[in-house]
């Protein structure tokens, strides 16, 4: 940092140089995008000072309002507010660093396709920054509302590495954005673009959006409706109304999935516009990342992140609540205790998964929501034991019936056979782990279809299901198996000869300190082992869960099941060298927990005793040959 006698001048992070050089580049042919952004920001900074203003009545003002002023003399268009403002600590924190931690996500992400990359600036917060993609310098001028004139500050920057901060002498409250534009944005300095525009994008913004021609004699006029949206009967907002609110509240480039607008009236009295988007966040897996609804009591904004009105695994919801009855200086304290939020938020939660519910009905839409956010609600099942059927309900999996498209559990019990009384389901490690698991071989002689499960959390969320519509879950990896008999594979008795049993018993002493039961398999046809969970014992992905989360777990040993007809398992019965038979043992358990697609505790141990093998085969084949 270098110091003049006005000013500081600051370096951007290496990180954010590049992002603004993609930022004027990669998005040149969406640079409308930037007055949006801009009202975007104003509004919100209007909003803030009216919340302040509840407990700080010196802060209140009755001129909210956002001016835009276009100047062809001096090639400027200006965005202000008469909003919060920003101290100069603020100014450095809020405009130094773009989106912080989420500017390299962001970066990671650019394609160089101009449509997609204007879509992650919604996601990663950094809109301010479009403002680069029209003009040559950005200067901002803002003052805290508490502070006094001489403390208000000013931001400048061209977009190439450095900003400055200097202080100034602010009357007006608020902040001042100024665009210099570049030669190529004469469209931007025309009245009657920018009106296009405000009411294209901002029509819906709830205050009065002011525009002035330097220069010319006619007075401000206002241009927008200036009436929040979710106010207005449905039948009287259009979808692309209901599109634009979205991105204005969320400042999201690409369209919602779906939404749903309802008036509440009676013992309760509110209003909620609630949407559901198309793209993840880069946080949302971050569980105390901000998030929620913005509040609003009577049309007073509170907060940005009302957490209380959904549950956390509904946390990429968006939207408004507006209350008529809760105080006005409500606080987080206030809205947990309060019973009025209990009840708003069982509403709430059962309208986002009914809007699910149809969502549903469109495979398209729904393929693109549960691409996103599946293994999020997938949470709800552990956490909302009231809508736990609903939540089953939306659940989507492949199956050994459909290896390249979701099915529901509704879907796997309409086409089960009529003497199935359980949906029978298998957790992986991958997706095609789970497609060759050794554990559906008996599943497929009997064409019972399963559910293949392959996500992180899906072995712990289905700890919290146990049956659905009346059909236990079982997952085929556990215990021993009774499926029921069927024309093409009627039910035999394994009961293994005096040699087989003997067999059992020597791999057993074998692998004694691995395994903790040696076992005649009923679910193998073709492999020649595999392993068996004990129905108590933790399973592998969740015991994975576990030690990320620091959690020390007991060494639970797991059961072999080996097929006896396998020329492997012949092979073995055969062999009378102990050494040779034990490492032949060690070779079937290996193979069993590679074909679980799980890593081997030492694969080093695993390639010698392979390759001693296979020097042992070829050694006796070379002597065969020789005679």
């Amino acid at each position: 940092m270098s110091e003049t006698a006005t000013a500081e001048t600051f370096g951007f992070q290496a990180e954010v140089k590049q992002l603004l050089h993609l930022m004027v580049h990669s998005l040149y042919s969406n640079r409308e995008i930037f007055l949006r952004e801009l009202i975007s920001n104003a509004s919100d900074a209007n909003d803030k000072r009216r919340f302040e203003a509840i407990e700080r009545p010196e802060l209140a003002t009755d001129q909210l309002e956002i001016g835009i002023e276009i100047d062809r003399d001096a090639r400027t268009i200006t965005v202000s507010d008469t909003g919060i403002g920003m101290s100069r600590d603020e100014i450095i924190e809020q405009l130094g660093t773009i989106a912080h931690s989420g500017t390299g996500r962001f970066l990671e992400r650019m394609t160089g396709d101009q449509k997609k990359d204007s879509q992650l600036i919604g996601q990663f917060g950094v809109g301010f920054y479009s403002a680069f993609i029209v003009a040559d310098e950005v200067t901002v001028e803002s003052r805290r509302a508490d502070l006094p004139a001489a403390e208000a500050v000013e931001w400048q920057s061209r977009g190439e590495g450095e900003f400055s901060i200097r202080p100034i002498e602010r009357e007006q409250v608020g902040t001042r954005v100024t665009l210099k534009l570049k030669d190529d944005g004469d469209e931007f300095l025309d009245e009657h673009r920018v009106r296009g525009l405000i009411r294209k994008y901002s029509d819906h913004v709830g205050f009065p959006i002011l525009l002035t021609v330097a220069g010319s004699a006619a007075k401000a006029e206002q241009v927008n409706r200036a009436q929040a949206l979710w106010t207005r009967p449905r039948n009287e907002v259009s979808d692309d109304e209901y599109i634009e609110f979205y991105r204005h509240v969320t400042h999201d480039f690409a369209d919602p999935l779906t939404w749903s607008h309802n008036k509440v009236e009676g013992k309760r009295e509110y209003t909620n516009l609630l949407y559901v988007p198309s793209v993840a966040p880069y946080d949302l897996w971050n569980r105390e990342a901000p998030r929620g609804v913005k509040l609003y009591v009577q049309r007073v904004f509170i907060t940005d992140n009302a957490t209380e009105f959904l549950p956390l695994y509904l946390r990429f919801v968006r939207g408004v609540v507006d209350c008529n009855d809760l105080s006005l200086n409500v606080s987080r304290e206030m809205l947990q205790q309060d019973p009025a939020i209990a009840s708003m938020r069982s509403a709430l939660t059962k309208r986002v998964l009914d809007l699910l519910r149809k969502l549903a009905d469109d495979s398209d839409k729904y393929k693109t929501f549960w691409s996103q956010f599946g293994s999020t609600l997938k949470e709800g099942l552990a956490e909302d034991t009231q809508n736990r059927e609903k939540i089953a309900e939306l659940l989507r999996y492949r199956t050994t019936r459909s290896d390249q498209e979701d099915r529901s559990l509704d879907q796997y019990i309409a086409d089960a056979k009529p003497e199935q009384d359980k949906i029978y389901y298998l957790v992986a490690e991958s997706a095609a782990a789970a497609a060759s698991s050794p554990h559906l071989e008996a599943f497929r002689d009997r064409d019972i279809e399963v559910v293949l499960m392959s996500d992180r959390i899906d072995e712990w969320a289905l700890q919290y299901l146990h049956e659905y519509k009346g059909k236990e879950l079982r997952d085929i990896s556990r215990g021993e198996l009774e499926l029921p008999a069927s024309e093409q594979a009627p039910e035999v008795a394994i009961e293994p000869d005096k040699d087989q049993k003997d067999l059992l018993k020597r791999i057993k002493r074998a692998l004694r300190d691995e395994v903790d039961e040696v076992r005649a398999s009923k679910r193998l046809r073709e492999s020649a082992a595999c392993i068996v969970l004990a129905d108590q014992d933790i399973g592998y992905q969740m015991k994975e869960v576990l030690k990320a989360a620091g959690q020390a777990l007991p060494d639970v040993k797991p059961h072999l099941e080996v097929n006896l007809d396998h020329p492997l398992l012949r092979r073995l019965g055969a062999e009378s060298d102990k050494d040779r038979f034990d490492k032949l043992a060690s070779l079937v358990l290996d193979q069993a927990v590679l074909a679980e697609g799980r890593q081997l505790a030492d694969p080093a141990r695993f390639v010698k005793r392979l390759n001693e093998l296979l020097f042992e085969s070829g050694s006796t084949s070379g002597e065969t040959n020789e005679r």
